[in-house]
This record gives structure tokens, C-alpha cells and sequence, in this order.
């Protein structure tokens, strides 16, 4: 397969440079996805011809604001909402930011207690940090060796001041699916609202936000084969919660800025092509991780993390003990392998996952992490390579390691 590598000349210019790789696989889908034709041919009308300001009252504008809000009810359907409850954001991130900094803005009269968990993205966590700076009491909840959160620490940990429980529907690491609905459950008998961040679970496992009873829900487009820099955070009506973003009071008022029509439009057409398809893909998918999975167990002193079941359908995480996961991944992108080490926003740092030292894994053996996430382009033969590839890039790099004895 041709590919192309990017250099740059002298005057640091981009010149594309043919060259060959044996064969190119692409699992980090976990981290960003390829956009649908689905979703390209609905955003492109957005881009050139239907592009009024869906804030304008001329009938020009008002096409855009009719595909704006034609694509907050798609969204609103595939998660069973009503579409008052759905506010289009730049993304995931901002999604979870305004979740938390808003419901404790809002309700801190009340009380200033927030309750999370030691595996949460670094978009809550560090949220919630900031928060704890603004006078808030946080709490982490820890996990149990796979990484699931259980229903009766949340309910010890809940006190009469706890305003929000934010706990992720599915992680991004290890792939763990959390009982949301018991959660949610726990956190509604205390009086306390309940967040979760379902950026990794939407258009892979079924997302019902109405049955699971969560108060507030964040996604992402880009990881269902969206665009990248839209998400949406839904609210749940009566739900108290303040604006992050002040402006021109976009978005009801709730969340300001010129709306992102042509990134909604997208998100909506992915998200609902991806609920169209959801049990046969992610049927295929399991089939496909389980065989990655119980093949990559074959090598010496390696490990699943995460948990073996309850986890999603193209999820799987090793950690391969004495070697670097840094080092695994530039001999996987040699051998034409896109991986992770973890989470793709925390890539450039040296530290171990948190999450890997959450759910009880040493400092050592944490660093030689590898995620490996599948998508709708996966194919057999991609896991035939991958099973061709990796062991020998394990054995080679064991094999210069001073801590690695056979």
C-alpha cells in the first residue's frame, strides 16, 4: 500500500515523499476516528453554500438554523431525549468542563462536595482539581483491578453536602464499561446530580441516557467517525447548571458563540449511522478484539487490562512486562501500526497512566502499556497482521533490555 511521509525543505515548506510500508493498520481509533462518507456529504452544503449565521432572521440564516436544529433532534433520538435537553460544544472536553464547573456554580449554595473517580479522563480530573482550588471537596473513588466503580463506594462516599457525581461511562484506556444506571441510581437517592462522560461509549454500546436517569451526558463526534471540534453536552430539563462560555447567548443562552453548523450537521449524521448499525458492528467487532486478545496473551509475561468482558467492543490494552511503551509504538509505526500507549491526549508524557496505577498496577509494569482500538475500517487481515507484528517487536525489544531475563 502507497502512504506518504511528510517533509519539510529548507524554508520549511511541506513536500509529500512516496514511499512503501508492507501494509498500514490503523488501530487508535479510540483516540480519533476516519469521518464517514455519511457525515462528509451531509457537512458539505455547510462549508460553501448554506453558510448564514443560523443567528440571522432572514430566510438565508434561517436555512442553517433549520439543519441545526433538524441535527439536535437526530442527536436527542439516538440518545431517547428530548432535543431541548441537547447543546452542541467544541467537543468532548468543553463538554465535561461545563458540567462540572456549571452544576457547582450553580448549586455550591447547596453544598460544595463533588465525587469522581481515580480513572476519569484528564477532562474531568483536572476539572475537578481546578475546583477543589475554588473551595470545592472533591473525592476520587478508587477501582477494582479492572477498573469498575462499585455502586456501594459511591454510596458510602455521598454525603448531604454532594452536589455532583461525575463517573465515565466507558474508559478510554482500558476499555471498562461502568453500571451507569446503578450509579445514577445511588447519586439520585442522596440528592445528588449525576454526570457522566460517555465519549468513548457513543456509537459503540447502546447510550440511553433517559434510562439510565443521568442528569448530564457528554460526547464527542471524532470518535464515532464525525468531525473533529464538535461535541455535545446534553442537560436533562431542570437541571441547574450556569454557562462557562458568555457571549451572545447561543444556545438558549446556556452556552455562547457562533454555532458550529456544519460540525453539528456531521456529529448528528455519524451518531445516527453509528446507532443504525450498533449491534452488528459491535458483534463484529468483540469477534475481532477477542481473537487480538486471546493471540496477544501467547506472549510471555503480558497481561488484558481492564475488564475481560464488561469492556467495549474494540477496546483491547495490554501491558507487556521490562519494555517501554514508547518504545513499542515507534516499532509499530515502522512496521506501519498506528497504536497507543493510553490516552491520546496524554501521549507526549513519561509518567505511567493513571489509570494503570489506579487499578493496582506498578510503576514498572505500567509503562509498557499498549492500546490497541478497532473501528469500522478494521478488518481480519488487519488483526492477522497485528498478531504477525507485535510479538516479534516484543521479542526484539526484550531482547536489549537488561531487565528481561527469558
Amino acid at each position: 500500500m502507497k502512504s506518504y511521509l511528510f517533509q519539510t525543505d529548507r524554508n520549511h515548506n511541506f513536500e509529500r515523499k512516496d514511499y512503501c510500508m508492507p501494509r498500514f493498520v490503523y488501530a487508535d481509533n479510540a483516540a480519533t476516528t476516519r469521518l464517514s462518507e455519511k457525515a462528509l456529504s451531509a457537512m458539505l452544503p455547510h462549508f460553501k453554500d448554506v453558510y448564514g449565521n443560523p443567528s440571522s432572521l432572514y430566510r438565508f440564516g434561517q436555512q442553517a438554523r433549520s439543519a441545526l436544529e433538524e441535527a439536535r433532534k437526530a442527536v436527542a433520538a439516538c440518545l431517547n431525549v428530548p432535543s431541548e435537553g441537547i447543546f452542541f460544544t467544541s467537543g468532548g472536553t468543553e463538554a465535561d468542563n461545563w458540567a462540572l464547573r456549571g452544576v457547582y456554580e450553580a448549586r455550591k449554595a447547596r453544598g460544595t462536595h463533588i465525587i469522581t473517580t481515580a480513572i476519569e479522563h484528564h477532562a474531568v480530573a483536572h476539572t475537578a482539581e481546578y475546583l477543589r482550588g475554588q473551595g470545592a471537596e472533591v473525592t476520587c473513588l478508587p477501582v477494582d483491578g479492572t477498573g469498575r466503580v462499585s455502586p456501594d463506594d459511591l454510596r458510602a462516599a455521598i454525603r448531604p453536602d454532594t452536589v455532583l457525581v461525575s463517573i465515565m461511562a466507558a474508559n478510554n484506556e482500558i476499555g471498562t464499561i461502568q453500571p451507569i444506571r446503578e450509579l445514577a441510581a445511588v447519586a439520585h437517592a442522596a440528592g445528588a446530580l449525576f454526570h457522566t462522560d460517555a465519549v468513548q461509549a457513543a456509537g459503540h454500546i447502546p447510550v440511553d441516557a433517559a434510562d439510565w436517569g443521568v442528569d448530564l451526558l457528554s460526547l464527542s463526534a471524532h470518535k464515532f467517525h464525525g468531525p473533529r471540534g464538535v461535541g455535545v453536552l446534553y442537560v436533562k430539563k431542570g437541571t441547574p447548571i450556569l454557562p462557562v462560555i458568555y457571549g451572545g447567548g447561543q444556545e438558549k443562552g446556556k452556552r455562547s458563540g457562533t454555532e458550529n453548523v456544519a460540525g453539528a450537521v456531521g456529529l448528528a449524521a455519524a451518531l445516527t449511522e453509528a446507532a443504525g448499525r450498533l449491534d452488528a458492528e459491535a458483534a463484529r467487532l468483540t469477534a475481532l478484539r477477542d481473537r487480538l486478545i486471546r493471540g496477544l496473551l501467547q506472549i510471555p509475561a503480558s497481561r488484558l487490562t481492564g475488564h475481560p468482558t464488561e469492556r467495549l467492543p474494540g477496546l483491547a490494552s495490554f501491558v507487556f512486562e521490562c519494555v517501554e511503551g514508547e518504545s513499542i509504538l515507534l516499532k509499530l509505526d515502522g512496521c506501519g501500526i498506528c497504536a497507543s500507549t493510553g490516552s491520546a491526549c496524554s501521549s507526549a508524557s513519561l509518567d505511567p497512566s493513571h489509570v494503570l496505577l489506579a487499578i493496582g498496577l506498578p510503576h514498572e509494569i505500567a509503562h509498557g502499556s499498549v492500546r490497541l482500538s478497532l473501528g469500522a475500517d478494521t478488518t481480519g487481515e488487519d488483526i492477522d497482521y497485528l498478531l504477525q507484528q507485535i510479538p516479534g517487536v516484543i521479542a526484539d525489544l526484550r531482547a536489549m533490555s537488561p531487565l528481561w531475563k527469558g
